[in-house]
């Protein structure tokens, strides 16, 4: 089983930041980094300075509606140099100015594209069970598989036992099960809106009912062979999960 933490690259000195919290943590295995549009620092670019450190597995997002499928994408050639062979592919959210052109490029043929041109690099893809109904996303994570993909990374879950009816889904395929800290009423009223999370009745937006949580999800993992993929949100990474993976 492989545990995985996301940082947020707003720059530079903030992944250096987070390094130092994640070392404290002898349980992760490697690092998720997204691909902030309202950041100058891409997340393959953090991806290369993580891997620079030498510690830790470095997993960038790519955003799919970036990339120009009419020219080699230029980000290949870093990421070979600094040992990143591992990438997850997802859409991407729209950007909020002009300073950020976007190609309209789909995840399939993203994920086409770089397992043609690197082979034997693992693609993920993203896994939501919350955007539409369990056909639709069954089938979009078929599509997936069919493109080359080796694994998926959901959407966070707050339930185990909905963890275990998505597991039964796709038998045999790697997951990555998303969990993150929903720790203020605010936070969760946006989840239910915005993502349309599910949430299980006791759920308590507080760190003590999170450290449980990490810990069933860690647990549900250990028993199907899959991953943990965890995502803070305004806690501190040794905070939450200090005792979990410390």
């Amino acid at each position: 089983m492989r545990v995985v933490v996301e940082l947020v690259p707003r720059d530079l000195a903030a992944v250096a930041a987070q390094l130092s919290e994640v070392a404290g943590l002898r349980r992760v295995d490697a690092v998720n980094l997204p691909d902030l549009t309202r950041f100058d620092l891409r997340g393959w670019q953090a991806a290369c300075e993580v891997r620079r450190a030498g510690r830790w597995t470095a997993i960038p997002h790519v955003r799919a509606m970036d990339v120009d499928l009419r020219r080699p994408w230029r980000p290949l050639e870093a990421l070979d140099e600094a040992g990143v062979d591992e990438l997850l592919v997802i859409t991407g959210d729209p950007p909020t100015d002009m300073r950020h052109p976007v190609t309209g490029a789909n995840v399939i043929d993203v994920i086409r594209m770089i397992k043609r041109h690197r082979p034997g690099w693992r693609v993920y893809a993203a896994l939501d069970p919350y955007r539409a109904g369990f056909a639709s996303e069954r089938d979009y994570v078929q599509r997936k598989l069919d493109a080359g993909v080796e694994a998926f990374f959901t959407q966070p879950f707050f339930d185990v036992r909905l963890m275990g009816v998505w597991r039964e889904l796709f038998p045999g395929v790697p997951i990555y099960w998303g969990v993150t800290s929903v720790t203020s009423e605010r936070s969760r009223r946006y989840w239910l809106t915005r993502n349309r999370a599910v949430f299980p009745g006791g759920f308590e937006p507080t760190l003590a009912w999170h450290r449980r949580f990490a810990g069933e999800a860690l647990d549900f993992a250990a028993r199907h062979d899959d991953h943990v993929y965890f995502m803070p949100i305004r806690v501190g990474i040794r905070a939450w999960l200090g005792e979990v993976l410390g």
